[in-house]
């Protein structure tokens, strides 16, 4: 037998419309199979649900009330149904206490404005020096410009985008849908203009409507002094024009630079290696040594061990942003020791090890140069 639909809403038969919409909700709630994993509780939000359906409706309210269920037959909608095709249980109460009340949806898209146009990215490559000392780079790139034929609006030179019939200019178009929570207005984009409320009858043929073409275009930039690998600069305005007299995006340029031969960075300093024959670390020297500025002389000290790192200062990267500030190169000093010496070398060299009373192979230099390296 089937149960009693105030009963199972819970309400008295002289409940108005708003106690029964409460008391739904509440048991719509409770008994929703996305929420209540329960045996039966998908069976009892059916029964809730056709009751809603039959009481929520003041003409078909009246015939049960007088005939019962027999007097209402079939003709209370879809049930359970009707939630699928709304997007589930979350989706209808994150509608409902969001800002519908039963009647017209709040807000949706409206006539469009002038809008922004897109960023662009390029990436450009840097010789090492470049990107120590910067300078002015010339580029290339591909961007959408407002179309000159007929400054951004689409239409044929001499006509004009005319108000769309569909949606009378606003933009959107309304939709009304019943659901057992009352009517709800779906308010979407026009199909028709796509959301601007004008179509163009005559379409320009340079942009064929857009309103932009595609145009490729040199340009000058500066690359500031100390730049590095991934530094990100930014030109106003040259990415993709706006539409409807919007602003243009900007272009972004990523940095990548190649590396040297000769040269490492760390952070603002920078790196080399300097190889000195075992005499010039034994006695001292003054010798050219490259650095980004050119040639520059420095000295060796007398008794300079191999690894030593020596420092020119404010000879390395300048800081970015603050060119005037500069880091240092540091210079890792090699020694070359000899495999094969003249025999009037290794005569001399023989000499000086019995000097210093370093046992050393006659006719080899591994125990003499090992005996002078550490002492």
């Amino acid at each position: 037998m089937a149960r009693d639909y105030y009963d199972l809403l819970g309400v008295s038969r002289s409940a108005d419309q708003d106690e029964i919409k409460r008391a739904y909700r509440r048991l719509a709630r409770k008994y929703h199979p996305d929420v209540n994993k329960d045996p039966g509780a998908e069976e009892t939000f059916k029964e809730i649900n056709r009751a809603y359906e039959v009481l929520s409706e003041p003409e078909v309210r009246a015939r049960y009330d007088r005939f019962g269920e027999a007097g209402v037959g079939s003709a209370a909608g879809a049930g359970y149904q009707d939630f699928g095709d709304m997007g589930g249980f979350a989706d209808i109460f994150e509608s409902f206490f969001s800002g519908f009340s039963g009647g017209m949806g709040q807000g949706g898209p409206r006539r469009r404005s002038p809008s922004r146009g897109d960023d662009l990215r390029l990436d450009l490559k840097l010789d090492f020096k470049e990107a120590v000392f910067g300078g002015e780079k010339e580029i290339k790139i591909s961007h959408l410009e407002t179309c000159g034929t007929c400054s951004g609006n689409g239409a044929k030179p001499g006509t004009r985008p005319t108000t769309c019939g569909t949606c009378s200019g606003t933009g959107q178009v309304r939709r009304a849908t019943r659901t057992p929570f009352g009517s709800f207005t779906q308010v979407s984009a026009c199909p028709t203009c796509g959301g601007t409320g004008e179509v163009i009858e005559d379409r320009c043929d340079v942009c064929g409507g857009s309103g932009q073409t595609q145009e490729t275009k040199k340009l000058k930039i500066t690359v500031p002094a100390g730049v590095d690998n991934g530094t990100r600069l930014r030109v106003s305005g040259e990415g993709d024009a706006g539409l409807r007299g919007g602003p243009s995006g900007d272009l972004y340029v990523y940095l990548f630079v190649t590396e040297d031969a000769a040269f490492k960075r760390d952070g603002i300093n920078l790196l080399s290696d300097l190889r000195v024959s075992y005499l010039q670390a034994i006695l001292g020297c003054k010798i050219q040594v490259e650095t980004v500025d050119g040639p520059v002389e420095m000295e060796i000290p007398a008794g300079t061990q191999p690894g030593t790192v020596l420092t020119l200062e404010d000879r390395g990267v300048p800081k970015l942003g603050n060119p005037v500030s500069r880091g240092n190169h540091l210079i890792t000093i090699q020694v070359d020791i000899p495999t094969r010496l003249k025999p009037e070398e290794r005569e001399l060299v023989e000499k000086l090890a019995e000097i210093r009373g370093d046992k050393v192979n006659r006719g080899g230099i591994e125990g003499f140069l090992g005996g002078l390296f550490r002492g």
